[in-house]
């Protein structure tokens, strides 16, 4: 099992708790952006990087996932990827992305989607707090135990 992460938007107090993770479970994590990543050297901590573009860390993630493992990603249509190819995802505010929950993410992300093109809701996600870096962390642990 492998721990991907989608990292170009992944806050910097997850990769925190990511490494500490990989370092703690020795299971390689990956990192994947389109940019520059200083990572701590560790042999569990790895990093890709690929070309700009629209989903080419997305694409590189779901090539080189295998069924079972963990990706940890903000983006819903890439969690439900992982979700169909046999992984599992992991969003970094703590919410777990299986096949038994991911239709109703998908569900509440369309409505929400639509709620914004109509003008009917405003603004983004509430910010991450204290309880957040906790339920990501618990949410991590726990399925890294299971495995």
């Amino acid at each position: 099992m492998r721990v991907w992460i989608d990292a170009d938007a992944c806050p910097k107090w997850v990769k925190e708790i990511l490494y500490k993770a990989a370092m703690r479970t020795q299971i390689i994590f990956t990192l994947v952006a389109n940019r520059s990543l200083a990572i701590p050297l560790s042999p569990y901590i790895k990093k890709i990087q690929v070309p700009q573009g629209f989903d080419v860390a997305d694409q590189k993630i779901l090539e080189s996932m295998a069924s079972g493992d963990l990706v940890v990603t903000a983006d819903i249509l890439l969690a439900d990827e992982v979700v169909n190819k046999g992984g599992v995802a992991l969003d970094p505010r703590g919410k777990l992305y299986t096949t038994e929950n991911m239709k109703q993410h998908l569900s509440t992300r369309n409505l929400n989607t639509e709620l914004r093109n109509a003008g009917m809701l405003l603004g983004g996600p509430a910010t991450l707090d204290k309880k957040a870096v906790q339920q990501f962390a618990n949410n991590l642990d726990k399925y890294l135990t299971r495995v």
